[in-house]
């Protein structure tokens, strides 16, 4: 019925860093629009408090088919340092989220926010950040 592709491992450690290098290159010629600052309500939902920068990177195109939307961490720079895959079934979309950033526990508060209601997310995290 439906043909099986099978990727090893190994491939995709060795093709991880290109990847990483495309998401900054996305980020770095991009223009970041901060929507929702630290500390404000969420619009639709006034009990969630945005514990990090939220925006969006102008003129590019998400899973939901708006722009990709990012999260800015406390770490100095403009590097990826992870992503969030989100399926949300209530508005029956997934996406990406782009961690720019981020300490590793500010990643996993930002995991947290994706895991409640109708949202489940997986955290990857960059294995090591290069400076942007």
């Amino acid at each position: 019925m439906y043909g099986v592709i099978i990727m090893s491992y190994e491939l995709a450690i060795n093709n991880s860093a290109d990847f990483w290098l495309k998401l900054d290159q996305l980020v770095t010629t991009s223009n970041l629009k901060i929507d929702r600052p630290k500390g404000t309500s969420h619009p639709r939902y006034p009990s969630l408090i945005y514990p990090l920068d939220y925006g969006y990177l102008e003129d590019t195109r998400s899973g939901d088919r708006d722009n990709i939307d990012v999260w800015l961490g406390s770490l100095s720079g403009k590097a990826v340092t992870a992503f969030i895959c989100s399926v949300d079934l209530e508005k029956r979309d997934t996406e990406i989220k782009i961690l720019v950033g981020c300490t590793y526990q500010e990643s996993r508060e930002i995991l947290n926010i994706h895991n409640i209601g109708f949202q489940s997310a997986i955290l990857l995290v960059r294995d090591e950040v290069v400076a942007v």
